[in-house]
C-alpha cells in the first residue's frame, strides 16, 4: 500500500513597527503589536481554529487512520500564547489523538543554517524543547525554514540526532527521477529526505480557487484520480505546504475546508493508499538514492533557491550585519536582548525586502507591511541600528563590572599575601 504524508508549516512573523531614525537610541520597543495581534485573530478565525477542529474530526471519524504532520515556529507559539491561546489548546487536543506528528526546526523561522552551527543548533535546541513541553512529542524529523537544504545543511542535521529531514523535490535536482520515493544525503546517508511532490502540493495551495485553471474546480475526487496515476513502484506522495491554505490564501468561499474534509474518506476509500507521518515513513521505507544538493534550494518561487532572502544588496547587508553581533549577544547574556536577537533573526524580514515583484508579486506582498522592499530595510536597519546601541552598552558595562571585579580580585589577593607574610614574621621572630 502506498503512503501519503500530509504536512503544515504554521508560523507567522512578528512585524515591526514603523521604526523612524529619530527612535534610534530613544525607543527600545520594536513590534507592532496592532498589527501583529489583528492579523493573527483573522488567521486563527478564518485558518487554524476550523482547520484543526476538521482535522480532529476527520481522525476521530476515520478510526486514527488520518494522520498529519505540524511544524510550528517558536516565534508564532509565542504569539498564540499572547493572543490566541485557544489555538495551542486545540493543537494539544490533535497531539492527544497519537496520529498527528509535530516536527524540529529552527525557534525564529531563521536562516541560521546559512550562517553559524553554533547558533542554528541552539535554535533548534530551544524549538524541540518547546514542541516536548507544549505537546509532549520530542521531534524526530526535522523541517528547515522555507525547506532550505544542502548536502552540508543535511549532514549538521544529522549530527543533532534527527533520523529525517523534509526538503523540496526540485526538478533541477532530482532530474528525470520521482520525488514520491526516499532518498538519503549525500554526506551522511543515515538522514533519509522527505521530498515534496510541487505539483500536487501546489494544486491545493496556489492553484485550487484560480478560476482560469483548466482543472478548476479542484476536487477530492479528481485529486485521488492523479495519485492513482503514480507508477507502482513509487511508494509515498509528500503533500507540503503552509498552514495558512486553508482559509486565508484559499478563502473558504473556494471549497477548500469541503476539500479538507472530504480528502481522508477519498484517499482511504481507495484502499491503495494510507497516511502516514515522516518518523514512520522512514522507518518503513528505503532511500532508493542518494540526493545530490551541493547548492542551496528551498521550496520558495520557481527558482526553488535562496533568492527570496538573500537575492540582492539590501537583503545581504542586513544579513551580515545581524548576524555580525552574535558573539556580542551571547556575551551579554541579557534576556531582553536574546528576546529581540531571536525576533529580529526571521527570515521574514529579509523576505519583505525582496525585489523579484515582477514574477512574484502576489507571493511577496503576503500580508507585507511596507510598501517597498526598500522602506523595509530601511525600517530594519533602523531597528538593527539601535539594537547594536543596546548591545554596546551592555557589553561596556558588563567589561567595565568585569574590570572592576578583577581589581577588587587582586585587592582581596594582595590583602591575603599581607596576612600571610605577616604571620611568617611572626613565626621567624619566634624561632
Amino acid at each position: 500500500m502506498k503512503s501519503i504524508c500530509l504536512y503544515f508549516q504554521v508560523h507567522q512573523p512578528l512585524r515591526l513597527r514603523r521604526y523612524r531614525f529619530f527612535d534610534i537610541g530613544n525607543d527600545h520597543y520594536y513590534y507592532d503589536d496592532f498589527t501583529n495581534e489583528s492579523i493573527m485573530q483573522k488567521i486563527v478565525k478564518e485558518c487554524y481554529l476550523p482547520a484543526n477542529e476538521i482535522l480532529l474530526k476527520q481522525i476521530k471519524a476515520n478510526h486514527n487512520q488520518f494522520k498529519v504532520t505540524f511544524s510550528i515556529t517558536g516565534v508564532v507559539l509565542d504569539q498564540f500564547e499572547q493572543y490566541a491561546p485557544e489555538v495551542i489548546d486545540s493543537f494539544k487536543q490533535l497531539a492527544d489523538t497519537g496520529c498527528v506528528e509535530f516536527l524540529a526546526e529552527t525557534y525564529s523561522h531563521s536562516l541560521a543554517a546559512l550562517k553559524d552551527q553554533d547558533e542554528f543548533k541552539a535554535q533548534v535546541k530551544a524549538h524541540s524543547k518547546r514542541i516536548k513541553q507544549l505537546f509532549g512529542q520530542k521531534p524526530k524529523v526535522f523541517r528547515n525554514t522555507e525547506l532550505i537544504y544542502s548536502d552540508e545543511i543535511g549532514k549538521n542535521v544529522a549530527s543533532m540526532g534527527y533520523k529525517g529531514m523534509l526538503t523540496e523535490g526540485a526538478k533541477h535536482i532530482l532530474g528525470w527521477k520521482s520525488t514520491n520515493y526516499l532518498y538519503c544525503n549525500a554526506i551522511n546517508p543515515k538522514l533519509k529526505l522527505l521530498m515534496r511532490n510541487y505539483t500536487l502540493s501546489d494544486d491545493i495551495a496556489f492553484r485550487f480557487s484560480e478560476q482560469g485553471w483548466n482543472e478548476w474546480p479542484l476536487t477530492t475526487e479528481k485529486f485521488v484520480s492523479w495519485m492513482n496515476k503514480m507508477d507502482e513502484k513509487e511508494e509515498i506522495i509528500n503533500i507540503f505546504m503552509d498552514y495558512e491554505t486553508i482559509g486565508e490564501h484559499q478563502k473558504k468561499e473556494s471549497g477548500i475546508f469541503d476539500f479538507l474534509d472530504n480528502l481522508p474518506a477519498a484517499v482511504l476509500n481507495t484502499k491503495n493508499y494510507k497516511f502516514t507521518t515522516p518518523s514512520e515513513a522512514i522507518k518503513e521505507y528505503q532511500p532508493i538514492a542518494v540526493a545530490h544538493v551541493p547548492n542551496t534550494i528551498s521550496w520558495a518561487d520557481e527558482e526553488r533557491d535562496l533568492s527570496a532572502w538573500l537575492g540582492n544588496s539590501l537583503q545581504d547587508e542586513a544579513f551580515t550585519k545581524l548576524n555580525a553581533l552574535r558573539d556580542d549577544v551571547l556575551a551579554i547574556n541579557d534576556k531582553h536582548i536574546n528576546k529581540d536577537w531571536n525576533y529580529l533573526q526571521s527570515s521574514d524580514h529579509f523576505y519583505y525586502m525582496c525585489t523579484k515583484f515582477f514574477s512574484d508579486g502576489d507571493v511577496h506582498s503576503y500580508f507585507n507591511p511596507y510598501n517597498s522592499p526598500y522602506d523595509a530595510f530601511i525600517n530594519f536597519m533602523n531597528v538593527l541600528s539601535d539594537f547594536k546601541i543596546r548591545v554596546d552598552k551592555l557589553k561596556d558595562a558588563k567589561e567595565s563590572q568585569s574590570v572592576q571585579d578583577e581589581l577588587i580580585k587582586k585587592d582581596d589577593l594582595i590583602e591575603q599575601y599581607k596576612k600571610e607574610i605577616n604571620k611568617l614574621k611572626k613565626q621567624i621572630v619566634q624561632e
